[in-house]
């Protein structure tokens, strides 16, 4: 069902906890199945320079958040900002057909982190951003479609 590297990711996890001084914070949840990813970074010159997790949910959850810390970490916002759940899903192996929300869940948790750090920054958020979930549910309506 699981691909080893999923495994891997769920039983030994990568940036688990959180960052005191964090300057970029994302938080998104899944009502349907309840999982919920925070995300935290440390971003010094628009370079990630730590990324942590916390997350509340399955093995798959678990695991998509460890690989898209591990994606990001030592990238610019601008190359994080490209990353996907395809993405995700490919590094590891991909994921059950029931469980691809959760990598979805991990790239917008990701999403409104560095939404989170344009907004901190004083900076414009970049359209990129501006239609993506980032886990404010009571303004936005894109998972109404689904």
């Amino acid at each position: 069902m699981y691909t080893e590297k999923v495994m891997e990711e769920f039983s030994n996890p990568k940036n688990v906890g959180e960052i005191p001084d964090a300057n970029a914070i994302g938080e998104v949840g899944n009502a349907v199945c309840g999982d919920i990813m925070k995300i935290y970074m440390k971003i010094e010159n628009d370079v990630i320079v730590d990324v942590k997790f916390k997350t509340f949910g399955c093995g798959a959850a678990i695991a998509t958040s460890s690989m898209a810390t591990q994606m990001v970490i030592g990238k610019t916002v601008d190359e994080a900002l490209k990353l996907t759940n395809k993405q995700v899903l490919d590094e590891l192996g991909g994921l059950p057909p029931q469980k691809i929300h959760c990598s979805v869940l991990a790239e917008e948790a990701i999403a409104a982190a560095l939404k989170n750090y344009f907004e901190n920054e004083g900076r414009e958020v970049p359209d990129s951003l501006k239609n993506k979930c980032t886990g404010n549910c009571e303004s936005c309506h894109i998972h109404d479609a689904k």
